[in-house]
């Protein structure tokens, strides 16, 4: 009972991501499982405790993975195409799942349990805080990587991914996490029992209902309203962040024309998708020249094709449509690294030469590389109908245009705070994102825009989004969606964005919130520890 209690509330942590977006879950679906792992003794439960945890939250947030599934069209059977799918998807909600289950082990073996209860209350939040942060923070450094607790509040709670300002999408998840800590510690100072000897400690797997009961005098109990302050002192700095005005100056507007080709992955590397995307796009282009944009954006692989041969690019008539037009075309295609490709955004300057370049930085795993391929690479086959390696780009790319600095992000980079960071400090002024999404069901597109209004209120810039099937979309600097394409349809579309020098704490300084939790944590610690021997500290 007391496991799926866990995984219940791990599930009601899940929802409140896009689209089903029930973001106020989040500020209460944590602190059962900080309530049990404090309860338990054993660490081999309080391990269990995470893991159901996090299967239950990562597991229903990336269900989106099987969408995959079927990949008859690149010649997968049916069979072997469900179990890969099936295979992706646990392996990547187990990935996020042990990183809870390490932090419940961590957690349980580091609270402090000598102290006056207030005391440990206190030591309790800041190590559980600064232990869930770093261990993000660490995961977040890896391949595998979506579904941080701040992404539970995009793209609803507009006011809260404000903190994102501070010190990226961390103080979201700092934030949440000590809320959450504040209701449990709440309970477990308003339980009416005392707590039994070591003989008869309480076991939550045996008597969860004791965890209900008690819950529900939390209401009665002065603690309870420590996280409802801290809910609402989190939202007012959001909020006084949100309320800052825009200012965009008429010198610094744009106008920015957007494609969403839909050319379906069954047919997009074929002489059938080929011709499609060509005729699309051509005709996309010649529209938006006429209704005088400054530059048009497409998708990810909008046009795949080797952009970097001036023959082969000569012959197609989206390269003939920009000469005749003259308006600078962002264009996603393949470029050349060594005898490798890369997944790249082009500008095209009205000349019709390539005047900048951004190569995509991450790779998605199995379907644009082979992690350990040394090792794996001679057993699977690699989820991609290229015939040779993708390869990342270089961390430190500039991506300049006509009108200045542009921040970029292909697909997967929208989730990674850090590759948009970098740029908006090395002096870009607006964000351009290309995707195709056309993998996955229409969970994984509505997610993937709530990524790109996180990097668009962090960084304070408008954004511009175009996908191959949907969704396509613009978001401006307060993450306000002021426009958002329909699902697998083609369309065009033209909005004005502006320029903006702005630079938020986040882009000055990185994430600092981390190693200060990191400190902070590290020497209450070790201070608790000398001191464990003075009787003034027990209970």
């Amino acid at each position: 009972m007391t496991l799926f209690i866990t995984f219940i509330s791990g599930i009601l942590m899940g929802i409140t991501t896009a689209p089903i977006g029930a973001w106020f879950f989040g500020w209460i679906a944590l602190a059962p499982l900080w309530i049990l792992v404090i309860q338990q003794e054993k660490l081999l439960n309080k391990f269990l405790l995470g893991l159901i945890w996090g299967i239950g939250y990562h597991g229903f947030a990336l269900f989106w993975i099987t969408g995959v599934h079927p990949m008859t069209w690149l010649g997968v059977p049916w069979l072997v195409s469900l179990a890969i799918a099936l295979f992706c998807w646990i392996f990547i909600t187990l990935w996020g799942a042990i990183l809870v289950a390490i932090w419940a082990v961590l957690f349980g073996w580091l609270i402090p349990v000598y102290f006056s209860e207030k005391i440990s209350s206190l030591i309790r939040i800041l190590l559980g805080v600064s232990l869930w942060c770093c261990l993000e923070k660490i995961w977040s450094s890896g391949n595998l990587w979506w579904t941080s607790l701040a992404f539970t509040q995009s793209p609803n709670n507009l006011v809260i991914l404000h903190l994102g300002q501070l010190s990226g999408p961390i103080t979201i998840t700092a934030a949440i996490v000590t809320v959450n800590a504040l209701f449990g510690e709440a309970f477990i100072q308003g339980k009416p029992h005392k707590k039994p000897n070591n003989s008869k400690q309480l076991n939550p797997f045996i008597k969860p209902q004791l965890l209900i009961i008690n819950y529900s005098l939390l209401i009665i109990d002065y603690s309870f309203f420590f996280p409802i302050i801290a809910l609402i002192f989190f939202h007012i700095i959001g909020f006084s962040l949100y309320n800052t005005p825009l200012n965009s100056e008429p010198e610094a507007a744009l106008k920015i024309g957007i494609i969403q080709g839909n050319i379906p992955n069954e047919i997009k590397l074929n002489s059938q998708g080929w011709y499609r995307a060509l005729e699309g796009y051509t005709q996309g282009y010649k529209k938006l020249a006429e209704q005088k944009v400054d530059a048009v954006l497409t998708p990810e692989t909008a046009l795949p094709f080797l952009w970097t041969n001036q023959n082969n690019r000569r012959f197609f008539s989206f390269y003939q449509a920009i000469l005749e037009k003259g308006v600078v075309a962002w264009v996603g295609g393949y470029g050349k690294q060594d005898n490798n490709l890369t997944n790249s955004l082009f500008t095209i300057d009205k000349t019709g030469e390539i005047f900048s370049r951004y190569d995509k930085i991450k790779l998605v795993p199995l379907g644009e590389y082979i992690p350990f391929n040394e090792v794996i690479g001679k057993l699977i086959d690699r989820l991609s109908p290229l015939d040779a390696n993708l390869v990342p780009g270089k961390t430190n790319q500039i991506f300049d245009t006509p009108f200045g600095k542009a921040i970029v992000g292909i697909c997967y980079d929208s989730a990674f705070s850090e590759v948009f960071q970098r740029q908006t400090l090395a002096g870009g002024e607006f964000i351009l994102t290309a995707a195709n999404n056309a993998h996955y069901s229409s969970i994984m597109p509505a997610q993937h825009h709530a990524q790109d209004i996180m990097r668009a209120i962090e960084n304070d810039r408008w954004a511009v989004r175009a996908t191959n099937t949907g969704y396509s979309g613009i978001v401006d600097p307060h993450g306000r969606t002021i426009w958002l394409s329909s699902i697998n349809n083609y369309e065009i579309y033209t909005t004005m964005i502006y320029r903006r020098n702005t630079q938020t704490l986040y882009v000055k300084l990185g994430d600092w919130l981390t190693p200060l939790l990191f400190v902070g944590g590290a020497l209450t610690k070790i201070i608790f520890w000398i001191f464990l021997g003075s009787r003034k500290y027990w209970k």
